[in-house]
């Protein structure tokens, strides 16, 4: 299991209490067809608000037979994005549910379960020039 890497963090007790990933899983589950929902959303949702690349994680632990019966490809990552690895098979499998995407990126303001209500940690500011 994920560990913060300070030891006595709200994190690392909610992490290690066990059943974190099941935790994630149950969530992922509720996203119907044709909605997505952020890392971060899903994150806050468990009850760790800073935890968006923990859920990446269990989502990424999932084995071929528990990835058919968890709708990963509903959770992408800030602003719609998805991720490079799994770019192709999960862009396929959310335009088959009929979402839509704005470039790159889903379109959140249509398809986004919480557009805009449930936010995990914030994040800095970019610089213009990144």
């Amino acid at each position: 299991m994920w560990s913060a890497a300070r030891t006595g963090t709200r994190t690392e007790a909610r992490v290690r209490g066990g059943g974190f990933f099941e935790r994630v899983y149950a969530v992922v589950r509720q996203i119907p067809r044709g909605r997505v929902a952020t890392y971060a959303q899903v994150a806050a949702l468990v009850g760790v608000p800073r935890g968006a690349r923990a859920v990446g994680w269990a989502l990424g632990a999932l084995g071929c037979a528990r990835a058919t019966e968890i709708p990963w490809h509903r959770v992408v990552g800030a602003g719609g994005r998805i991720a490079p690895r799994t770019g192709h098979g999960q862009r396929r499998r959310l335009r088959a549910e009929g979402i839509r995407f704005r470039g790159e990126r889903v379109d959140l303001t249509r398809h986004g379960l919480f557009p805009g209500r449930i936010r995990g940690g914030k994040r800095p500011a970019r610089s213009a020039g990144c």
